[in-house]
């Protein structure tokens, strides 16, 4: 019988030589006549043996593979390192584009991470939904629909599909509201919503509890806000008014939500019951399913999943409604779904009813992006190690020779990868840090570095590990390659394919560049042609604010005659929407000739008889409000749309009649399409109503030639005199509309920085590889200059093979951004098209760009004295 194999293998591992002999040979005999009566025991009495011999003086040394390895790699570093500062020129295009390119996939990589987490912060966030109701189009068969509710609807799904809703949560738009303590006032972004929502949403209450809106008079605070108004006081129980109107307790503070939630900008909560104190005709809509005003949040019991409920609750209506509505639901097949709270942001955009799209466009679009320009750098890291490596043909030769196997030369150079990388993170990182506050400022972010958690580390750490081995893997494999003989012997040649694979790069280099550049103009196009559509009213010198304080009603022509005595107010005007939204819209009217079946659907916008003077609408047909005739009490003034939905050529003096209400309305003009909506979509066919009534926003314009400052500190004074409880909270109208193209503008600025560093990096390699081919030539150029060679001759010479690669990439790249620049136009209805001066003006410019970058070295390398560089021949 033998001893233990495991033990046995152990025993001759770590013992040492002199001892192994006599230590094995005693243990041996032991375990023999040990095992003669009891095997079993004798197998644990020799690995306890072993184990007892596994101390100092018995273990042989190590150190000699363990420490020849470690010196190894310490030389390659070493050798490494001497390489980079002897090629400083080099260097430093390696690691700072390197860097740059590192810099741009961080910032990108944590733009992403912040999207892609978007709503994450909610403890229940895949149990959260909103209603949305649609239906389909008799007309066009198109799904269309809105997350706008009827409020009944919340009543049904608490009563009748409790089993499958934990929460069902009736909401209010978030808006501005004023809070005021005694005479501080503090605009604050908030909503007013039932008192469930603290737990759906799972705030992290730090003063309060989830029962904090359960009081009627209750109001919970951010921290900020909390901060903002009360300093270092506790706010607990203090008492604040909500727009002078409704009084209320401090119940709660609340952290504040990150700014990569949907209610990341809401600072107060406030309870639905107190909102329905202060508009009775909400209660008066509890039981109205005509009325789609409101937003419906739910969540799901638990073990209940998200397609489950949607099935539940698809034909809703066709089981809630009443009977007297029961047609119209069928008549449009009207359907009730929940869109999961992870679609409201990525999938935003709906078609035909189904989240498909949305911010996750941007996602894939700038992940990629990052990808390409990391990309580009290491590209000219492996450009500019393989047209170097005749540089080090002897060296690779040399090892060869000695004996160094081709994966220790592998190993070698994989480690200088490494110690570029590594010198390339360190400053990326720091570059990152700088910039994170400037980033964060033009990608409307709240994006920070988490030094302190493990996971990001791995990533730098996997970042790292890909990046070098992806930068160094070709060189290695490369110069490893090459034979010693041929090098030692001074026969090495290249060869004409070699250069192909760094042409191949460059390539790919001056494509990914040139498709960024063209997408950069394209975006920067459709803003400007969005821009420049017709408004439909004059922007310049016109100021807004909402009139939420109580204490303005009665008071509008008051305030109207003291603006004008202010002489620096040439109209004023008051609506029921602000001059860039539509918050009311309805359908049920009808007028001579039109079709019974067809169903209506208009914006409506309820304004003062001076609305148009004071926002110089064009008048296309009849005339504008006039309060002298009788009519004018019931006039109305629709948009060229409205009369073309209506099928109407000569509008004016034709009667309106609302079904429901019985109230008729006389057409008195048509005026120019109003742009109140997305600058990018169809004008929707609208009424303006004259009602002297129903307000809530004010519309001033300034005199021409006024001094801003002025004219606004005057028109604050005159509602300081007239209302001083209230809070004025102005915008110009240029800045509101302004605010529609954020979106696409902060995609361009991005996009465009993206472009210049691509160029950047770009132009740093073809700057290393054309120093690197001048200094290859040197010779060449010094005997075709003896020989009777020009500057220009030269030049043309050496910039020949740069230009014709970057026609190549260019030809490439042009069809490919066409395509996609393409469909990313084809999302907007009203858009710019695909202009043949932007692929003319990016080939020039890059094909300028590549000239200047080569010409330098060019130039240089064609005026050298030949004697220079024959001397040594």
């Amino acid at each position: 019988m033998n001893p233990p194999k495991r033990a046995l293998a152990f025993l001759r591992w770590f013992c040492r030589e002199d001892y192994l002999e006599e230590i094995e040979g005693d243990l041996t005999e032991i375990f023999v006549k040990q095992s003669q009566s009891s095997p079993h025991q004798a197998k644990w009495k020799f690995t306890w043996s072993v184990i007892r011999y596994f101390r100092p003086g018995f273990i042989r040394a190590f150190r000699n593979v363990n420490q020849s390895a470690y010196g190894m790699y310490i030389s390659y570093f070493k050798i490494g390192w001497r390489n980079l500062l002897r090629n400083q020129g080099y260097s430093f295009i390696n690691i700072f584009g390197l860097a740059l390119g590192m810099t741009v996939a961080m910032l990108i990589g944590l733009w992403v991470y912040d999207e892609l987490s978007y709503n994450t912060y909610h403890k229940n966030y895949d149990q959260i939904a909103q209603v949305w109701v649609g239906g389909t189009d008799p007309e066009t068969q198109e799904i269309v629909g809105h997350i706008a509710v009827q409020q009944p609807a919340a009543f049904a799904l608490k009563n009748n599909y409790s089993h499958y809703f934990k929460h069902v949560v009736l909401a209010w738009w978030p808006g501005d509201n004023t809070l005021s303590l005694g005479d501080r006032k503090f605009i604050r972004h908030g909503q007013f919503i039932e008192a469930a929502s603290l737990e759906m949403f799972s705030l992290d209450m730090l003063q309060g509890s989830y029962n904090s809106l359960n009081d009627m008079h209750s109001i919970i605070l951010s921290r900020s806000t909390a901060e903002a108004i009360f300093g270092k006081d506790d706010p607990m129980n203090k008492t604040l008014k909500i727009d002078n109107r409704m009084e209320v307790q401090v119940t709660g503070v609340y952290e504040d939500i990150p700014r990569n939630s949907k209610f990341g900008d809401l600072k107060f909560f406030a309870p639905w019951p107190l909102w329905v104190t202060v508009m009775p005709w909400i209660k008066q809509s509890e039981t109205n399913w005509d009325n789609r005003s409101f937003n419906i949040y739910v969540q799901l019991q638990p073990g209940i999943q998200m397609e489950e409920a949607n099935a539940a609750v698809y034909d809703f209506y066709f089981k809630n409604l009443p009977k007297d509505l029961l047609k119209q639901a069928e008549k449009w097949k009207g359907f009730m779904q929940l869109l999961p709270m992870n679609t409201w942001h990525l999938y935003s955009e709906l078609k035909n009813g189904k989240p498909t799209t949305g911010r996750i466009v941007f996602v894939w679009l700038f992940g990629s992006a990052g990808g390409f320009v990391l990309l580009l750098a290491c590209i000219n890291f492996i450009n500019l190690s393989t047209a170097r490596s005749e540089k080090r043909a002897k060296e690779t030769g040399v090892r060869k020779a000695v004996g160094s196997m081709k994966s220790q030369l592998v190993a070698q150079f994989l480690s200088e990868s490494f110690l570029v990388v590594v010198v390339a993170f360190i400053l990326a990182a720091g570059f990152t840090t700088l910039s994170l506050s400037w980033f964060n400022e033009l990608a409307d972010k709240d994006i920070s570095i988490p030094f302190s958690n493990p996971v990001f580390w791995s990533i730098v750490m996997i970042f790292i590990f890909i990046t070098g081995f992806m930068a160094g893997l070709y060189p290695a494999f490369y110069l490893s390659s090459f034979q010693p003989v041929k090098v030692l012997k001074g026969a090495f040649r290249s060869g004409r394919l070699a250069a192909l694979p760094r042409k191949i790069l460059v390539v790919v280099q001056y494509t990914v560049s040139v498709m960024l550049i063209i997408g950069t103009i394209v975006v920067y196009q459709q803003i400007q042609h969005a821009r420049n559509r017709p408004a439909g009213y004059d922007r310049e010198s016109m100021i807004s604010f909402m009139m939420t304080d109580p204490a303005f009603k009665g008071k509008q022509e008051v305030a109207r005659q003291e603006l004008f005595n202010t002489g620096m107010v040439e109209e004023v005007a008051f609506s029921s929407s602000p001059l860039t939204q539509v918050w009311s819209s309805a359908g049920g009217f009808s007028w001579q000739g039109k079709d019974p079946a067809k169903d209506t659907d208009f914006d409506l916008c309820y304004v003062s008889h001076t609305f148009g003077e004071a926002v110089k609408w064009k008048l296309v047909q009849g005339k504008d409000f006039d309060l002298e005739h009788d009519y004018d009490s019931s006039a109305i003034i629709i948009t060229e749309s409205a009369a073309q939905y209506m099928n109407l050529d000569n509008p004016v003096g034709e009667l309106i009649t609302h079904e429901e209400d019985k109230i008729r309305y006389h057409i008195v003009g048509v005026v120019k399409d109003v742009i109140m909506g997305s600058p990018y979509e169809p004008v929707k066919q609208t009424f303006f109503i004259q009602n002297r009534y129903d307000y809530s926003n004010i519309h001033i314009r300034l005199k021409q030639g006024t001094g801003t400052a002025e004219a606004v500190a005057k028109v604050e004074r005159v509602f300081k005199q007239i209302v001083p409880t209230a809070s004025i909270d102005y915008r110009f109208a240029d800045d509101a509309y302004s605010y529609k193209f954020s979106q696409e503008e902060r995609i361009g600025k991005l996009s465009g920085i993206f472009a210049v560093l691509a160029i950047v990096i770009s132009s740093l390699g073809l700057f290393g590889l054309a120093s690197f081919v001048a200094e290859q030539r040197t010779k060449e150029m010094g005997i075709r200059k003896v020989l009777g060679a020009s500057v220009a001759n030269l030049w043309r010479m050496l910039s020949k093979d740069f230009i014709i690669l970057v026609i190549i990439s260019c030809g490439i790249a042009i069809p490919v951004a066409y395509y996609y620049m393409d469909l990313w136009l084809e999302k907007y209805t009203y858009h710019t098209g695909l202009s043949w001066w932007i692929f003319l003006v990016t080939v020039l410019g890059a094909l300028t760009l590549t000239l200047l970058t080569v010409s330098f070295q060019a130039v240089r390398a064609a005026m050298m004295n030949p004697v220079n560089s024959l001397k040594s021949e």
